[in-house]
């Protein structure tokens, strides 16, 4: 996330003089030694050729020495350098904006594939965790983990009373591996934001810190325990969505004891179990399921990828590994809503207006710019047709033009991208017809007026009502001293114009229009009057002069609307889109 876009030369990141010093121990060197082979290596392999080409770099010049840097071969080296990079893989793997399909697929294997550790160790840590051994909490517990991650490992279990259930077990001394590792990180963060271009334009001390925080969440299992019921209890309306509860008594901030829920992995589902379960229904519950978390609760599960969703035995959906999860505010699911639905229905200026209100803007932001790439952007899509348009894909699309462009959009649209794209994955292996953006449109309306519900709950009520008593109780005293101020002759009024020649303008040419109208008038209501005076000169059986009048009124009124029309269309063509 903050370590591929390095991956350029060092000159053209703009590298600067007088470095901040570095932690120089022999851990540290290490790791330094470690991440610079590793910046070396696919800094000039076909990863980077293809960011070259976006940053106004040429490709040529990075092409040596890259047949050893295959994609495989960088899920091998990450896996080597320990959980930290093993995570970081697992997150890349979810981001086609940053990384080439072939190292995507190739990453993709590390989301849930990891060396297991002994049993040996999972009996301390239980022992130390629980305060028991593992004999006397489970009637069994089996040796071998059904699973292995980054971070743990999972083991099938049966507590005393004959409950199955799964135990997952953090990897020991994790905490230590990865607070040593994001010193190093954070360091060459700090270090390239400081005196690179590349880093003031992608912020990797910011992407580091939010990669720590995420990391940091799932590796308290309390929290995740916490996730597991309130995302459970939120989801209790979508009856063919399951979500495992966990057993409190048996959970620690490093053990994580869970309901165990009989099925497979999505990935694993062939083409005659797939004939065995409502795709269609599924795909569309889940969809559901993931809009009302983002857009209503403001808590979802943020890792959605096929390895995290099961098929259970019963033809449910079973959503696993909620120690990744998002947080989304009410004003920004206002704004997350209105960007997902201009994008779904292809309304690329929209989108774009949307998405600058919510975001920082840097002093180097090109609005003229940014519009024009998303307008493009999102008309492309809508050329191939809505159905073919994958939201998730546009959204990530969306905040790399951003970015380019001078503007820091909010991690939550980033994050929300990265769910819907994996979300369209599983809908897609669930049903290869669904069309999820057809979903966001069907939905959108029940989602708009469940927000509306709720802000309008007794609790807001009570808050309105309050502010309305303070504004009462406020308003006798602030209108005295207004009145105070206009009888001392003390009121002031500023008035802060973005660019007073453009206003004087505008209100010159106003004025200029009505006065030619009031002109106009008079020299038709003039040449009414005259009607009623008979003259010997007559034109067409009218009085001549009075005719005359008329004519000259209707000429002057064609050329008033002649210039309101050009001058309205080359306002319009020097106004920036």
């Amino acid at each position: 996330m903050f370590v591929i876009p390095f991956l350029t030369r060092a000159h053209a990141t703009g590298l600067h003089s007088c470095p901040k010093p570095m932690n120089l121990s022999a851990t540290h060197l290490k790791r330094y030694r470690q991440i610079a082979v590793l910046l070396w290596k696919y800094g000039r392999s076909d990863i980077v050729q293809q960011m070259a080409v976006q940053d106004g770099f040429d490709p040529e010049e990075l092409k040596a020495d890259a047949n050893d840097a295959a994609p495989e071969q960088l899920a091998d080296d990450l896996e080597k350098m320990g959980p930290t990079y093993v995570k970081l893989g697992q997150v890349l793997a979810g981001r086609p904006d940053l990384l080439p399909v072939p190292y995507l697929k190739a990453l993709a294997r590390l989301q849930d594939k990891a060396k297991p550790f002994a049993y040996e160790e999972v009996e301390q840590i239980l022992l130390a965790e629980l305060g028991v051994r593992v004999s006397k909490a489970f009637s069994r517990f089996d040796t071998e983990p059904i699973a292995a991650a980054s971070l743990g490992q999972v083991h099938l279990a049966a507590l005393r009373d004959g409950r199955q259930v799964v135990v997952k077990v953090q990897r020991p001394d994790i905490r230590r591996q990865i607070a040593d590792d994001f010193e190093v990180l954070a360091e060459i963060a700090s270090f390239l934001d400081e005196h690179t271009e590349i880093g003031q334009r992608y912020r990797f001390g910011a992407a580091v810190a939010e990669f720590r925080t995420v990391i940091q969440q799932e590796l308290n299992y309390e929290r995740e325990a916490q996730n597991l019921i309130a995302v459970g209890k939120n989801l209790k309306e979508f009856k063919l969505i399951r979500v495992p509860q966990p057993i409190l008594d048996y959970s620690t901030r490093s053990v994580l004891t869970m309901d165990y829920i009989k099925g497979q992995k999505i990935t694993t589902l062939g083409s005659l179990a797939k004939l065995d379960i409502k795709g269609a229904l599924l795909a569309e519950e889940l969809f559901r399921a993931y809009l009302k978390q983002v857009l209503i609760d403001g808590l979802f599960h943020a890792d959605p990828h096929p390895g995290n969703v099961f098929i259970t035995d019963d033809g449910r959906i079973a959503l696993l590994d909620l120690g990744m999860v998002g947080h989304t505010a009410p004003a920004m699911q206002e704004h997350l809503l209105k960007v997902l639905i201009a994008v779904s229905d292809g309304k690329g200026d929209e989108a774009a207006e949307e998405v600058v209100r919510m975001s920082e803007k840097a002093d180097s932001f090109d609005l003229h710019k940014f519009r024009q790439q998303i307008g493009q952007l999102v008309a492309s899509s809508r050329n191939q047709g809505l159905r073919e348009l994958n939201v998730g894909q546009s959204l990530l699309d969306v905040s790399r033009h951003a970015r380019d462009n001078g503007l820091f959009v909010p991690s939550e649209l980033v994050l929300l991208g990265k769910t819907l794209l994996q979300l369209d994955e599983v809908g897609r292996i669930l049903d290869p017809t669904f069309d999820p953006n057809a979903s966001i449109r069907r939905n959108a309306g029940e989602i708009t007026s469940t927000r509306m519900v709720r802000e309008t709950s007794q609790g807001s009520v009570v808050n309105t009502l309050l502010e309305l008593k303070d504004f009462t109780v406020n308003l006798p005293s602030r209108l005295n001293r207004i009145m105070d101020a206009l009888a001392n002759a003390e009121l002031e009024v500023k008035v802060r114009a973005t660019d007073a020649k453009m206003v004087v303008d505008g209100i010159e040419k106003v004025a200029n229009r009505v006065t030619k109208g009031i002109l106009l008038a008079a020299l038709i209501i003039g040449a009414a009057l005259m009607m009623r005076i008979d003259t010997h000169w007559r034109f067409f059986g009218y009085p001549g002069f009075a005719m005359l009048c008329f004519i000259g009124a209707a000429v002057g009124a064609l050329v008033l609307l002649y210039n309101i029309y050009a001058e309205d269309r080359d306002s319009r063509k020097r106004r920036p889109h």
